[in-house]
């Protein structure tokens, strides 16, 4: 699969909040200020994963329907997929 700069880049800002996290850490910022950014951390790759998982999911959907092949164990994949994510 072929990730678009749309999802590169939104993997680039979480990379920046992490370093954010880390230089935080380096100056002895308050603990809930550091949860706060690491539950933001975690939200926006939650939201990556969700974003990666149904782009290729319809890319692979619309693969299987072109070839007359059956798409519930596909889609059952990607759901296991999100679940274990969590």
């Amino acid at each position: 699969m072929e990730y678009n700069d749309q999802i590169k880049n939104r993997m680039k800002r979480i990379e920046g909040q992490v370093r954010g996290i880390l230089r935080m850490m380096e100056e002895g910022k308050e603990c809930k200020d550091l949860v706060g950014q690491m539950s933001a951390v975690r939200s926006a790759l939650d939201r990556a994963i969700g974003v990666v998982v149904s782009s290729n999911l319809e890319e692979c959907i619309r693969l299987q329907i072109e070839r007359g092949e059956d798409t519930e164990e596909l889609i059952q994949e990607a759901v296991n997929l999100l679940v274990k994510s969590r």
